[in-house]
This record gives C-alpha cells, structure tokens and sequence, in this order.
C-alpha cells in the first residue's frame, strides 16, 4: 500500500512506478505544428493518488497517454519501473498495456451485447491471475447488476463497469482520463468513490485527469498543466473522502 512517510525532498518513501524526463509531444498535421508537451518532468509512486488538472489542450490527456504506451513522445524519456517505454517497440508496449495497465475514459466503451459480468470477462480470460468478474464488480459495488446489459444500467453504473474491467487485471496503475465528465456530480461521486477504493484497498498507483478542481481533495499530490508545461505540484497534507468534496 501507498506510504505516506517522505522523505527530505517531500517525495514518498514509496518506490517510483513512473520517472519521465523532458517529454516533448509534437503533432504536425500539414502545416499546422502542435506542441502539446514542452519539457515536462514527472513521478507516480507506487500507490499514489494524483489528480492532473489543467485547460483543454493543456497536454493532460497527451501525458497520460504516453504513460499508458498509448503513444510515444517526441522527445525526452518515460521509465516504468525498469522498463525504458520510450525505448519500447510496439509489440513490447502492446505487452506493457495489457500486463501493467487499467485505462478507465469518460466514454465507457462497453459492448452493448455484453452483461457487465461479460464485459468485464473479456479482459480477465486474457490476463493470467485476474480477479473473477464477480469480485472486480463487487470492488466497485455492482454486486446486484452482474447479469445487466449496458442499457440497463445507469451512466455511473456503466462507468463502474469499466472501472471494474480496467482493474480486474491487478494493473499496477490505473490511469483516468475524465471519468466523471459525461456524469452529474451526483453520479461522479460514487464513480470517484469507487476509484479511490482501488486506491486504497488493491494499492494500485492512480491517476485522474479532471477539469473539476474540487476533486483535487481526493489526491496526494495534484499537478497543473498548462500549454503543455507542468505549472505546479502540490502534496496534499490531508486526503479528503469523496463526501467531503465541496463542489
């Protein structure tokens, strides 16, 4: 689990999951040329809780993508324990992301044809040692809607699912891009809920891109981007529960 102690420089005693240096993202369509990472440096320790917060087109969705093997940088290095990524053909990325893993989006990309219980399946009949669909869903508190197709659930039910279908392969990172967006705050907090719990009770480092600044309470660190730079980094001193959220 997460260790709170730090040491001198304020950084968990924890070890890193994540060490990238100088990441830079270039995107050239024609003649448009699009920097959406400018020299960012950045850490994710093993059971961490970071919130990424910054502006559309801030580059939180580029960095969070080249964590994941997603995408590659155009410069600059990203370490996964002692795995060089940057390094990494596709195939080994490939590998990375289904070992390593759990993505959860703002869209659910679940298969309507599919029961919850089935979506979930999908993904621990292909990895080695994953929980049982049952218990992925329980950890997410759908006990009860193990056997309903995606258009018998809720949005906050669906986006559960998913959550449940990222961690169901003990991923030892959970990456969240936005997965309250498309929700009412009512149903995002029991969406965040859920993701703190994988937090707390698997240890699985985390992080959540929002634009809601209230969810920052949740994190133990939060890091602003803005036009492609890290701006800030602040540790919280104390975590706040979801119900303490003011929004």
């Amino acid at each position: 689990m997460y260790a709170s102690a730090q040491n001198a420089t304020g950084h968990p005693t924890s070890e890193p999951v994540f060490i990238a240096r100088g990441l830079r993202k270039v995107y050239v369509m024609g003649e448009v040329r699009v920097e959406a990472l400018r020299g960012v440096d950045f850490e994710l320790y093993e059971g961490e809780f970071i919130v990424l917060l910054g502006p559309s087109g801030s580059g939180k969705s580029t960095l969070l993508n080249i964590l994941g093997g997603l995408d590659v940088p155009t410069s600059g290095s990203v370490v996964y324990k002692d795995h060089n990524l940057t390094a990494a053909g596709e195939a080994a990325l490939t590998q990375y992301r289904r070992s390593h893993v759990g993505f959860v989006f703002q869209f659910y990309n679940l298969i309507p044809s599919l029961t919850a219980r089935e979506n979930v399946a999908l993904v621990t009949e292909l990895t080695p040692g994953s929980m049982t669909p049952e218990d992925a869903l329980g950890l997410v508190g759908l006990s009860p809607r193990l056997d309903h197709f995606p258009a018998q659930l809720s949005g906050g039910e669906q986006q559960r699912v998913a959550i449940a279908r990222a961690i169901a392969k003990r991923p030892d990172v959970l990456l969240c891009d936005e997965p309250t967006g498309a929700l009412d705050i009512t149903t995002g907090a029991v969406v965040l809920d859920a993701i703190t719990r994988v937090n707390r009770d698997l240890g699985t480092a985390t992080v959540v891109i929002t634009h809601n600044a209230a969810i920052a309470g949740l994190a133990d660190r939060v890091v602003r981007l803005a036009d492609g730079h890290v701006v800030s980094v602040e540790r919280n001193t104390t975590k706040l529960t979801v119900g303490e959220l003011q929004w």
